[in-house]
């Protein structure tokens, strides 16, 4: 069944199961997706500070730790923070010194007839001033901690190693988490769930602790960091981050300002409590003696006078998640490992299951998300757009293109952007930044504003949701952005008159970050996506009645071909020495891989060239110095490459980036312990390694055939 976006963007977790051709279509062959989700819920029996677990609705997540809510949140800094955010809380500090963005530009003229102008990092005076300020602000804020007030027999606050028998479990099923353990004998249990439409979690406490007065609710909003990261615990004065309260015995609203950003926190409870002030930033919530039961729900809401919701109640806001939950899992793709015999199945199972998980909890909102969703900030909380197809591209290929369709919105606000960029650079057409924010805004960097193959995403973007729908009307809507890049895309290309070809730079930083911008062109990647995105565009117009664009068909034909030394693929034209042991272009992405993992061949790749660089990466590589989503896309790479015993070991590499943690992130390092593009690229891997490709429809392409991987699934989409 295919799927019309038109308006299913308003309509969370909703969406309905779908068959592919190949797959099994027979009621009595489906898949029973409550048992392939239910056997991966999430259970902890003790504390794991990179265990902490999230409920959201792809616009809003809450993240906690073995409480059940965010009682620690200091103690789970160094792991998985324990993080409330939105896509919309943004803040920016004052500009006091009167910076502007011109500030932070320069001029480069790479190919000695064009110069360019770039928003870089400088490195002294108001130059610096200006390019640190914009590169930190806007951030993403932490709306605030919401945790408990654990009290001891002898009156002291309890830290987290004074819990014991901690049963902990995170049922997927229904987006609901079952916090048990005991404080010095007495048992607690405490369930949260978060609305799947709202931005409003809902928790409730049972113990005998609630009838000691021994159990408080701590309610703290720290203050934002201009530091890349943000882990929500930020708690020094500040006089620009302020709270005011209004409460009664069953409710409480919380009117908050950061400067010059307001939201507003509404907590409503069961039976009576006491609000108490603490500070000017934190709040004790005691509730009375009189019950060993207690219940709330906290609703967050933007603006000055924000139009919070109507009081919900727990069973409310927890029978709103078990139904948004229900018909997400009931909706789309499905895979199902369990009759498979190799002794890596399950876990690769477990990944695809939480990683489906993480991602609906935290990216399938309005706005492209940032590599660590609404947990905690990376690169101060802003989107990288070159990642947008690793996070994203699943949701069409796992057929819930509705959840993908709202975030590319974000183009029509960044398109003034966009134009100055390619203007002042002398281009036609738009050019999309890189690191932005959700209204399309630049980043200052000495890397982002060099790099091109965040351009033709939106095109491919745009192609997975139309091939989906067949929606003419979408053709329509996103037909002056799809032109708008092919026309950056085709000017951007120099014309070498000695060659007879166009060339991709000097003067672009590839996928694979550590070539220099002065010397770089022609990396095989950029090349074949630009010629994929340039016909794709065409298509487009084809589509709409119209005639071809000529200088998009020019650089189509005349694209200089992928760089070939010794038989290999070079990893840019101008290196002359891609692949010995020590050659300082064998760390950060695989990129000349790239070329043939979520691209077809299309006439810029041969297949034989690429089995042959394939396997000269796999040996010389330094998979020590890559990232979480290398690893799909090199399985998906070996996928094309019909070796599907490699897609496999490159999904279980034992590398440390392609860590899977018990509550399914993908860690990287102490400063990137969630990671999401490689949960998104997981997801693509397999689709095209169940489904294949539209250039290759083999049914399981990705998998060995003997015998060991009797892969099930329905309802994927296929890549091109």
């Amino acid at each position: 069944m295919k799927h019309s976006i038109l308006g299913a963007a308003l309509l969370l977790f909703a969406s309905s199961a779908c068959q592919q051709p190949g797959t099994a279509t027979k009621q009595s062959d489906k898949i029973d997706r409550k048992a392939v989700v239910s056997r991966h819920n999430v259970h902890l029996s003790g504390i794991d500070t990179l265990g902490s677990l999230t409920v959201g609705n792809g616009r809003f997540a809450f993240t906690v730790d073995v409480t059940g809510l965010q009682s620690f949140p200091v103690a789970y800094a160094n792991g998985v923070a324990l993080g409330t955010q939105s896509e919309w809380g943004w803040h920016s500090f004052p500009n006091d010194q009167a910076l502007t963005f011109s500030e932070t530009l320069d001029t480069f003229n790479f190919n000695g007839n064009h110069p360019a102008v770039y928003s870089v990092q400088k490195k002294k005076g108001r130059g610096k001033a200006a390019s640190d300020y914009f590169r930190a602000n806007p951030q993403r804020i932490q709306l605030g901690n919401i945790g408990l007030v654990l009290l001891k027999k002898n009156g002291q606050e309890a830290t987290c190693q004074d819990l014991t028998q901690i049963d902990q479990t995170l049922d997927l099923w229904t987006g609901t988490i079952t916090s048990k353990f005991e404080l010095e004998g007495t048992a607690v249990e405490v369930l949260t769930c978060a609305d799947s439409a709202q931005d409003q979690i809902a928790f409730s406490i049972q113990s005998d602790l609630l009838k000691e007065g021994r159990i408080g609710v701590r309610f703290r909003y720290p203050t934002p960091l201009t530091g890349f990261s943000d882990k929500a615990i930020n708690y020094d004065n500040y006089p620009g981050n302020t709270t005011s309260v209004v409460s009664s015995d069953s409710q409480a609203v919380f009117k908050r300002r950061i400067d010059t950003s307001r939201y507003g926190v509404q907590a409503n409870w069961t039976h009576r409590a006491t609000l108490i002030p603490k500070s000017v930033n934190e709040y004790i919530l005691t509730p009375d003696s009189h019950n060993n039961r207690f219940s709330c729900t906290v609703a967050f809401e933007p603006g000055a006078r924000a139009s919070l919701p109507g009081p919900l109640t727990f069973s409310q806001v927890q029978q709103h998640s078990t139904n948004g939950w229900k018909r997400f899992w009931q909706s789309g793709a499905a895979v199902d490992f369990s009759q498979c015999t190799d002794k890596r199945a399950f876990e690769l199972e477990r990944r695809v299951v939480l990683s489906q998980y993480l991602l609906r909890v935290q990216e399938a909102g309005d706005n492209p998300p940032q590599e660590t969703g609404l947990t905690y900030n990376s690169w101060y909380g802003k989107p990288h757009m070159e990642m947008i197809w690793w996070h994203m591209a699943q949701w069409a290929l796992w057929g819930r293109p509705e959840l993908l369709a709202p975030a590319l919105n974000w183009y029509f606000r960044a398109l003034p952007t966009a134009t100055e960029i390619a203007r002042r650079q002398g281009y036609k057409g738009v050019r999309w930044p890189k690191m932005t924010d959700n209204q399309g805004r630049e980043t200052s960097s000495n890397v982002g504003s060099f790099l091109i193959w965040q351009q033709p995403h939106l095109i491919y973007l745009a192609e997975l949701i139309y091939q989906d729908t067949h929606d003419k009307a979408f053709l329509k809507k996103y037909q002056d952005l799809v032109f708008k890049t092919a026309d950056f895309m085709a000017s951007f290309a120099s014309y070498d008159s000695a060659s007879q070809r166009y060339n991709l730079g000097k003067g672009i930083i590839p996928a694979q970050e550590c070539f220099k911008a002065a010397e770089t062109y022609n990396p095989p990647y950029e090349l074949a996506y630009w010629k994929w995105g340039l016909q794709t565009a065409q298509s487009w117009r084809q589509r709409l009645g119209l005639a071809p664009d000529s200088q998009w068909q020019a650089v189509i034909d005349h694209l200089a071909p992928l760089a070939i030394k010794d038989g290999l693929y070079k990893g840019a034209a101008d290196v002359t020495d891609s692949y010995s042991p020590n050659c300082r272009y064998t760390i950060d992405h695989p990129a000349v891989l790239m070329a043939l993992s979520t691209l077809p061949a299309n006439h810029s790749v041969d297949t034989a060239v690429m089995s042959r660089t394939f396997d000269t990466v796999e040996k010389v590589w330094h998979w020590e110095h890559t990232w979480g989503w290398d690893f799909p896309m090199v399985a998906m790479t070996a996928a094309r490459l019909h070796r599907p015993e490699e897609a496999i070991n490159a999904l279980f590499k034992n590398v440390k980036t392609n860590t899977y943690l018990v509550n399914g992130h993908n860690y990287q390092d102490g400063r990137l312990t969630i990671y999401l593009p490689g949960n998104g690229a997981l997801l693509s891997a397999i689709a095209l390694m169940c489904a294949g490709s539209k250039e290759d429809p083999q049914h399981n392409l990705g998998f060995p055939k003997d015998g060991s991987w009797n892969v099930r699934w329905e309802g994927f989409e296929q890549l091109p």
